[in-house]
């Protein structure tokens, strides 16, 4: 084992503790995802307020499709950082690890992970973020706007406004995973890590690239 006169402990100290720190925020942007979903669902108290009359089913469908949106943001956002972040870590891996390690311990730093992959964690969250939207336009289409359609209401400015926000949540879904996939391309680009050589393993599902 080396001793404090060692060359090279800096900076192992420094790659083991920038190691634990990038597993932390992992966890964080993890967290800060499922706050997202909590104040989407604590949206849906606003339905107690169209029920009262105070918000029209307009607004009320509108603000939960922009909240959708807003999680899609999020998803993508904390996705890229996850990704980023297991780049680095496998980056730093491969300064300890050799590729029998491959097998002994784990694949995962043989390969980096594809541009735009989620893990199923978010996946889950963007699934219920568009079954949400799906859900509520449905709605807001057989109350609101068939009826006007049918000439069995009245219509008013705000008819077509959730729909007008769902064109914009899917204009903010198609931007979020560009953007995401765009950055973690650069980031691949520049800072590939050492080259390992991992002939014969199989990543499948597990770890997509």
């Amino acid at each position: 084992m080396a001793d404090d006169t060692d060359p090279d402990k800096p900076r192992r100290d420094f790659l083991l503790a920038m190691y634990g720190q990038l597993m932390n925020d992992i966890n964080r942007h993890i967290v800060v995802v499922w706050q997202s979903v909590g104040v989407l669902f604590g949206a849906f108290a606003i339905f107690a307020l169209v029920e009262k009359k105070v918000v029209s089913l307009d607004i009320a469908s509108s603000l939960i499709l922009l909240l959708c949106a807003w999680l899609i943001a999020h998803v993508y956002d904390a996705g890229y950082w996850y990704n980023r972040n297991l780049v680095i870590i496998a980056n730093i891996e491969r300064q300890f690890l050799r590729p029998s390690d491959l097998r002994e311990i784990h694949y995962y730093f043989g390969r980096h992970r594809r541009a735009g992959a989620l893990i199923t964690h978010l996946e889950i969250q963007l699934f219920l973020a568009i079954g949400v939207g799906l859900l509520v336009l449905a709605l807001h289409f057989f109350t609101v706007v068939l009826p006007v359609w049918q000439k069995a209401k009245e219509g008013t400015g705000l008819t077509y406004l959730p729909w007008v926000t769902a064109l914009a949540g899917i204009f903010v879904w198609w931007w979020s995973r560009k953007k995401a996939s765009d950055r973690y391309t650069n980031f691949l680009k520049n800072s590939p890590g050492k080259e390992i050589d991992d002939a014969g393993i199989s990543h499948g599902t597990g770890h997509p690239v």
